[in-house]
Parts: C-alpha cells; structure tokens; sequence
C-alpha cells in the first residue's frame, strides 16, 4: 500500500454475524461489528483499511454488504474457516444487554498492521468480542504508531465465555491495554469493570478520578458514553457533558456506540477538539437509531456527507 498523504484510517476488529431481540419483541439479523464504523467512515468519503479474521461462512454477506463502499480497501480482510464471530444480542427495558456468544474467529497477528502504519493517519481499535487481538500483539502495534490511536474497550470487560450470557468482570489490566492510546472510548459499565465493581456502575464521583487516571497513562481524551444521556468528555483542560438529542420511534440502537466511535474520531482527525468531535459524534449516533444494519448506517452517513456540502457551498 503506497499512500504517502497518509489519507487512510486504519480499523482493527471483528466483523459479527448478529441476532438481536428487543423486549418488544422486534428482531433484527445481519451482520455487524467492526462494520459500523467501516460504514460511517465509507460513507463520509475516508478512505479505510479494515485489518479483521472473517469467518468464510458469513463471508459471502459480508462480500454482499460492502459491495459499492469504494473506499473500503479488503485486503487487510482474512477468510478464515468456521462460522465466524456469532452473537446473540437481547436488549431488556432497563439495564446492559444481555449477549451469548456462539464462535469466535482466532485472534488477529500484528504484522499486518504494523507493515501498514506509516500510511494511516488514525489508528481505530474496537475490541468487538474480547478476543480480537491477544494484548502482546497490541502492544507490538501501539509501540511502532505514529499516528494517533482510538481505543474502545467495549467488550474487553466480558466473561470470554462461549454459549453463555457473558457477565462483566474486573478488567485491572485495562492500564495495559490503553497505555499509548490517544483517544479512550468505554461505557460506564465498561468503566465499571475497570474500576473493579462491575456490578455497581460508578457515579459521578468515581467518573471524575477515573479520567484523571486515564489522563495520567498519556491519553489526551476520554469518552464515556452515557446512552441515551449522551457522552462525558475528560481532557487535561476541562471536562463537560454533551447531551445527546432526543430521539422518538427508536428503530435499533445497536451500533450507536461504533457510530459515535467514527464520527468522532473523524473530526479528530480534522483537527477538531475533543467536545466539538464529540458534538458531532453523538449527533451522528441518534440519528443512526432511526435505522437499522450497516447498510441503513452506511446510507445515513452517505446522506449526512450529502447534507454537509450543500451547507459548505
């Protein structure tokens, strides 16, 4: 890959063959993952190499989704045997949802992505299953980067558990997993588990010290996503809440946490700061629960980039 304008993102991930239920009783299939953020950063116009193992039989969907995203560059995408990443998804009225993973794809080598760095200009990292990338291997990435890196530790905090519900643990080595990174992105329950009570989600007091600590590793910008009450934004300058709008006839909120991953991060990478990207992000991300999929995502976002040029003219 020759590309020395470094125009091209690069994202590391598993892509997953999802079911989700809603306790409504509305059902959705298809296939998800690292994908989201494919779709957000395809659809704006970036240029993206995806670095994932994709199960050869969910392939020929994946092949049939992407189809058209002409900014997506596939080879850093490896068919490998089995079924590939299957996920049971169920959202209840109230709490996290509830996930059963069924297989998993073996975890990702790093060289690769490391051939590739001095050519991105942002490095995004979602860990989709907890068994995407063994943490010697991350290392070994986050070392030789020059590039600014976003983390997400989404689901790092499970149980590595196949067949069951995954239970959030105590994640104590998230230190070692976020050292290096510019930009962290987790949930409060994923903080949870990195504060060590994963059964007790922090407040606001406990919220604070945890971005000071995040600070301190040499992040310059934390995200804690707070759902439908929008994100928490840590920099060494300042801290602030931005609020997410309010949405009505909610399609699907899965993916909106990828959603507010990639618009963010593609404002960052603009030079934009961490509360205005965010803004963006999170703007991004309610609208996204208005569809459903990546190709809904992706069409969405095709249309935001749309909307956006005829403002600039």
């Amino acid at each position: 890959m020759a590309n020395e304008s470094k125009a091209m993102f690069g994202l590391i991930g598993t892509i997953t063959s999802d079911v989700i239920t809603y306790e409504s009783g509305a059902t959705f299939k298809g296939i998800g993952g690292i994908l989201y953020q494919v779709a957000v950063l395809c659809g704006l116009g970036e240029e993206v190499f995806l670095y994932t193992n994709c199960g050869q039989e969910i392939y020929p969907e994946v092949e049939k989704a992407i189809k058209g995203w002409t900014a997506l560059h596939t080879q850093g995408i490896s068919k490998v045997s089995g079924r590939g990443n299957q996920v049971r998804l169920h959202y209840p009225e109230k709490g996290e949802r509830l996930e059963i993973l069924e297989s998993v794809v073996p975890a990702l080598n790093s060289n690769k992505i490391i051939r590739d760095l001095p050519d991105l200009k942002m490095l995004i990292m979602v860990l989709n299953s907890g068994f995407d990338i063994e943490l010697k291997e991350w290392r070994k990435i986050v070392r030789r980067s020059s590039c600014p890196i976003w983390l997400d530790i989404h689901s790092l905090a499970l149980a590595k558990k196949l067949g069951v519900h995954r239970n959030y643990l105590s994640l104590p080595e998230w230190e070692d997993w976020a050292r290096g990174a510019t930009y962290l992105q987790a949930n409060k329950q994923e903080v949870a588990s990195m504060l060590g009570h994963p059964k007790v989600l922090p407040d606001e007091k406990e919220l604070d010290p945890f971005g000071k600590k995040a600070l301190s590793l040499g992040i310059d910008a934390i995200f804690i996503t707070l759902g439908k009450e929008g994100v928490l934004v840590f920099t060494a300058e300042d801290s602030m809440k931005i609020s997410a709008p309010q949405v009505e006839n909610v399609v699907d909120t899965t993916g909106c946490g990828d959603v507010f991953c990639a618009g963010t991060a593609w404002k960052l990478a603009q030079g934009i700061s961490p509360f205005e990207a965010a803004s963006f992000g999170i703007e991004l991300a309610s609208k996204a629960t208005k569809v459903s999929g990546i190709s809904g995502t992706y069409a969405l976002t095709v249309n935001q980039r749309n909307k956006m040029r005829k403002e600039a003219r």
